[in-house]
């Protein structure tokens, strides 16, 4: 498995913290994990909690990465502790099979928990979101929790309703979370892209709007 910078919000496993080292320049996460070790090299890419990051060193069934202040402040890995859990995911290889969405491992904004209702073994969770970062979020679309590929049940004003299933419950940190906790969060790409082609003519200035409304009512079914 070559290191490279695409994944697919599939969670390989859920492992530990064990060390937080502070450094001059950021700081030094030392995590146990025994899934993902199979293949692992140093410069690896490996998405922790949904961000991006470079293996630094591996010893026995722990390796290290290193986070920079940037990082630390528009994640949430800057609220972990030493014994807390990640969801890891290796880069995905060309040969692997493709689930979940496209990610990139860069952590866009960071959502909030408000609430978690559970439903038997299942659970449903309420996001809160920055409402600049809605117009790339639809009912149906696809959408990252802390690493995690999602799907968006329903939408209302600048919050996200997901529903989660045992697997899902059990194997990441989203059973570990509660109400006001943080989750890193990454828009879906292709939204991202579709409205970047659409919001410009060649010229670079922008479409007019209501135009775009329209392209985007054809495409999604908005209103």
């Amino acid at each position: 498995r070559k290191g490279g910078r695409m994944f697919t919000g599939i969670v390989e496993e859920l492992a530990q913290i064990k060390t937080i080292e502070s450094k001059v320049h950021g700081t030094c996460y030392t995590i146990a994990a025994k899934i993902v070790m199979d293949d692992l090299n140093i410069g690896d890419s490996i998405s922790i909690n949904g961000v991006c990051l470079t293996l630094a060193q591996i010893k026995d069934n722990q390796f290290t990465v290193d986070l920079v202040p940037e990082t630390l402040d528009k994640s949430n890995l800057g609220e972990l502790l030493e014994g807390d859990y990640v969801n890891l995911e290796r880069a995905m290889k060309a040969s692997d099979r493709f689930s979940g969405h496209i990610l990139q491992g860069h952590v866009e904004t960071l959502g909030v928990i408000l609430d978690k209702q559970q439903q038997e073994d299942n659970a449903v969770l309420s996001v809160g979101l920055d409402p600049e970062w809605m117009r790339f979020c639809l009912p149906k679309g696809s959408i990252a929790l802390d690493g995690i590929s999602l799907t968006i049940a329903k939408i209302e004003a600048n919050i996200v309703e997901i529903a989660l299933i045992p697997h899902t419950l059990l194997n990441t940190t989203l059973g570990l979370k509660s109400k006001s906790d943080t989750l890193n969060i990454e828009t879906d790409i292709i939204g991202k892209y579709v409205d970047r082609l659409l919001s410009f003519n060649e010229d670079g200035s922008e479409l007019d709007m209501g135009i775009l409304k329209n392209i985007r009512h054809l495409q999604y079914g908005e209103s």
